[in-house]
């Protein structure tokens, strides 16, 4: 595995103030106990509410904070410990740290990293013409990065996070603000790296289309904790959510019609539109079900909400 923790807990001090003259210290666990492997190759989705814990991962699973308890090895090697090392080894995308220069053009703000970084030539020519390719860089890399739109400028930092070869790349938010073309071409782009399979990806956003758009595996933790590890189809399971049909018919509904392994949830436009909730049951079964018992004139098949889902866990949990 490319990324191990057991335990791992970050302890915060917080003083408030009480009454007029005394302040009192509280110990606030951002991250309580959380246990967490990743495989390499994989693409891990970890998500929560605000304030649940998620920067604060990733910041010690980079080095920037100390672990107040637990264990932690990135590349296998301690974050902390050996910050300097795995800093070559790892690529970090944070919505509030840029690695790209305000006034060069971006372009030189690539062949600074590979300075930096001591990247041989050959290896950074490559790399940058894959992601120019992908990220469609071409119309932009000539401009200087404070006149660079949002996206642009995502599309860059995503570049910069993976010049250098890194086994492992730590994204905060990559969509975030982002307009429709440049979401589409970050996802794009991700989900090309997953498919290469060279690097692994650990992803937190609140847009949870990107969860199910490119991630198999998603993790869930709120208020410091995983309340769920697995695939997002479990999720859906665990909280019994379902699939709908929507028909529109030729004649109305017939009253008292019933279909094995669905449930009528509406009928309106005068009968002639019906919505079904599956039970389980496979979505063609019931479709052919229902095409057998009333004429059809259109169908659609709608997969369950995942943010109802994660609505649901988040309060259940609390």
């Amino acid at each position: 595995m490319i990324i191990s923790a057991r335990g791992l807990r970050k302890d915060f001090t917080v003083h408030r103030k009480v009454g007029r003259f005394r302040r009192e210290r509280t110990v606030v666990s951002a991250v309580d106990g959380v246990d967490l492997t990743v495989e390499r190759g994989e693409m891990v989705g970890y998500i929560g509410p605000n304030g649940a814990g998620k920067s604060t991962t990733l910041k010690m699973l980079t080095g920037v904070l100390s672990p107040s308890g637990g264990e932690v090895q990135v590349c296998g090697l301690e974050p902390v410990a050996k910050r300097t090392t795995l800093a070559k080894r790892i690529g970090v995308v944070f919505g509030q740290r840029s690695q790209l220069w305000w006034d060069l053009p971006l372009g030189e703000s690539f062949s600074l990293l590979r300075h930096i970084y001591r990247v041989p030539e050959t290896d950074h020519t490559a790399r940058l013409k894959q992601c120019t390719e992908l990220l469609a860089l071409d119309e932009f890399i000539h401009t200087p990065v404070r006149q660079l739109s949002l996206g642009q400028r995502m599309r860059g930092e995503l570049t910069a996070a993976l010049l250098h070869g890194p086994e492992v790349l730590f994204l905060d938010e990559p969509t975030i603000g982002l307009d429709v073309l440049s979401k589409q071409a970050v996802r794009t782009f991700l989900s090309e790296l997953d498919t290469r399979g060279d690097t692994t990806v650990v992803l937190t956003t609140h847009d949870l289309a990107d969860i199910e758009k490119l991630c198999r595996r998603l993790v869930v933790i709120d208020h410091g904790k995983v309340v769920h590890d697995g695939t997002v189809d479990e999720l859906h399971s665990r909280y019994r959510s379902r699939r709908t049909i929507v028909a529109d018919l030729e004649l109305p509904w017939p009253d008292g019609l019933t279909l094995p392994g669905a449930v009528v949830t509406a009928v309106e436009a005068e009968g002639r539109r019906v919505t079904l909730t599956l039970d389980g049951t496979a979505a063609g079964e019931v479709v052919a079900a229902l095409a057998k018992a009333v004429p059809l004139r259109d169908l659609s098949v709608q997969e369950p909400d995942i943010e109802d889902v994660i609505a649901r866990l988040y309060r259940d949990d609390n």
